[in-house]
């Protein structure tokens, strides 16, 4: 597929694994935008039911790639790959697996709200410095992290900016179960192949149940923080 995301077909899913290992799985626009197609063709796939998300090397992704956001020129040829990325990963049309092998800070982690199920290896270190670095969430975390760990404990990780063990990121219901390094992509995969087992009809029905609850409510959520992420940074994500 791409220098910076290996794909591979397993029994019934995809697994796509973030490969920029020396910057640590930073998303630039390469990556953005190769991961945002990775999952249109996978959502097309008939013979795809599942797509299983992991890092090559020891992070899962260490969020934005912050050299290239502060050079305007990067987005000279096509618009922030965040945009592109996003709304493919909060509509995919099927169950989405993290094995979370690593480093997950900023959208390394709050990515993991839009998947169905976290495995988290038990080194794993999450953390979210929006504040920290000028800026404001993303990815709607505003709305999804106090509903999937509570106001204060939401307020705790995005105010005060902890490392999260990967033992907290169970405890907050970030990820289903954490489980020893050497054992993770073993654990992750066999949730990947029961899952694409499965008729591709009900799985994708429902998931399309699950997601209407709050479909309309997490892309308002991204644009709201969007707008204020623009006016943090001046303007410097604005659509192409």
């Amino acid at each position: 597929m791409s220098d910076v995301l290996l794909l591979e077909d397993r029994d019934g899913y995809r697994e796509l694994t973030f490969h920029r290992p020396g910057a640590l799985n930073a998303f630039d626009q390469d990556l953005w935008y190769t991961t945002a197609e990775a999952l249109d063709d996978a959502a097309d796939d008939d013979s795809v039911r599942c797509v299983l998300l992991t890092g090559s090397g020891r992070a899962f992704s260490s969020g934005q790639d912050l050299g290239e956001m502060s050079d305007p020129s990067a987005f000279a040829d096509r618009p922030p790959g965040y945009q592109r990325f996003m709304p493919s990963l909060e509509t995919f049309p099927k169950p989405i697996v993290a094995a979370v092998n690593g480093v997950a800070v900023g959208i390394g982690t709050t990515m993991l709200l839009h998947c169905d199920l976290v495995y988290v290896a038990r080194s794993a270190r999450l953390r979210l410095p929006f504040i920290g670095l000028g800026v404001t969430t993303e990815a709607s975390a505003s709305l999804l992290l106090p509903r999937v760990v509570g106001w204060q404990r939401a307020a705790e990780i995005l105010y005060t900016e902890p490392w999260i063990s990967g033992e907290r990121a169970v405890e907050d219901g970030l990820a289903l179960a954490a489980v020893e390094d050497e054992d993770l992509l073993a654990v992750a995969r066999s949730a990947a192949a029961r899952i694409g087992s499965l008729p591709l009809g009900p799985l994708v029905a429902t998931k399309r149940l699950m997601l209407a609850g709050r479909a309309d409510a997490v892309a308002t959520a991204r644009e709201r923080e969007l707008t204020e992420f623009q006016a943090l940074v001046g303007g410097m994500l604005a659509d192409g």
